[in-house]
């Protein structure tokens, strides 16, 4: 009864990581989409538009295998970007540029979220995996060893709510 119990919940941790990578991405996806739209509006000075375009490019176009330091470069861009806050002052002055930097900040916001509701359903996924009996009763049949996903999705200080504009 015990390791039926257990290979429920394991079935149950995997459903949660697989619906949790899948909402990551949804966020990583909508990061980059609006990176790319705003780089592309012309709202910004062009050395902007071009980096943004080029991260936010990368960071959508990216294999699994290299999504993560893709996804890093999209975060360093933006940061790189926005470094000043009289820039975030100047888009949002321009018309269509609050809009934009409100879809930004939001999508800048939930990516740190998501991946931390991923790495906690990874974490513990792998605590029950590595019990002896979860290992010698091969519980967890051929599902894959679950991943964390990390990387460095620190958003703009100046789209946090600590470096907003007042």
């Amino acid at each position: 009864m015990y390791l039926s119990w257990t290979a429920g919940r394991l079935d149950r941790l995997h459903a949660r990581i697989d619906a949790a990578r899948a909402a990551l991405d949804a966020q990583l996806v909508r990061r980059a989409s609006v990176t790319l739209e705003l780089a592309t509006s012309g709202l910004l000075d062009p050395a902007a538009s071009l980096l943004l375009y080029e991260a936010s490019h990368s960071a959508r176009q990216s294999e699994d295998e290299h999504r993560e330091v893709a996804e890093s470069e999209l975060s360093l861009a933006l940061r790189a970007v926005f470094a000043e806050p009289e820039q975030l002052a100047v888009l949002v002055a321009a018309p269509g540029g609050e809009e934009a930097v409100k879809d930004l900040t939001a999508a800048a916001r939930r990516v740190p979220m998501a991946r931390r509701f991923h790495n906690d359903a990874v974490r513990a996924a792998r605590a029950v995996r590595e019990h002896r009996l979860v290992r010698y009763f091969r519980l967890a049949g051929k599902a894959p060893f679950p991943m964390a996903f990390e990387m460095d999705d620190a958003p703009p200080l100046a789209l946090t709510p600590e470096g907003a504009p007042a």
